[in-house]
């Protein structure tokens, strides 16, 4: 297993991501998806200078670490906890129902990211197998953020009469 050529696809993985996230932050219609977005375009940048980080780390002939992702990891579950409260009271998922495509696909591209760091992390060895396995959680965390605003927001959606407003 190449791990450098695992920390290059998965960098360059990030970086769409972070792409998705930015460019559908000044599409979506509510200003709570909006920060969500926002701030998962930030948390993709720490995934970015963290990849890059294990990749010199490598050129140098150094040893990958696991230790600088420990600090950014809770981080991470303070973003998708803060936000996951903040967000998903009725009238925040009424506003988020034309935005359920989005969500949809910020969920879909999170757990691919897990997964793809999981699959990575199953054929890793020492240090490289729990960099890549806390990755993987880390996306988790964010994927279960987008799946639970959108499997809420489509709930309102499915209840909606035709017109778009909600009958409750």
């Amino acid at each position: 297993m190449d791990i450098r050529k695992i920390y290059e696809y998965a960098l360059q993985r990030e970086y769409e991501g972070k792409r998705f996230f930015e460019e559908n932050a000044g599409r979506l219609k509510h200003a709570a998806a909006v920060s969500a977005f926002k701030e998962l375009a930030a948390e993709e940048q720490k995934h970015i200078d963290f990849i890059i980080s294990q990749i010199t780390a490598l050129d140098e002939g150094r040893q990958v670490s696991s230790e600088a992702i420990k600090k950014e990891l809770e981080a991470g579950s303070f973003f998708s906890n803060r936000a996951s409260s903040e967000m998903l009271d009725q009238t925040v998922l009424e506003a988020m129902v034309p935005d359920l495509p989005v969500l949809r696909m910020a969920y879909l591209i999170e757990a691919d990211f897990s997964a793809f760091y999981e699959r990575s992390a199953n054929e890793a060895d020492g240090e490289a197998k729990i960099v890549l396995s806390m990755l993987a959680r880390w996306e988790r965390t964010h994927e279960a953020l987008f799946k639970k605003m959108h499997d809420q927001a489509y709930e309102i959606y499915a209840g909606m009469p035709w017109g778009g407003k909600s009958s409750q």
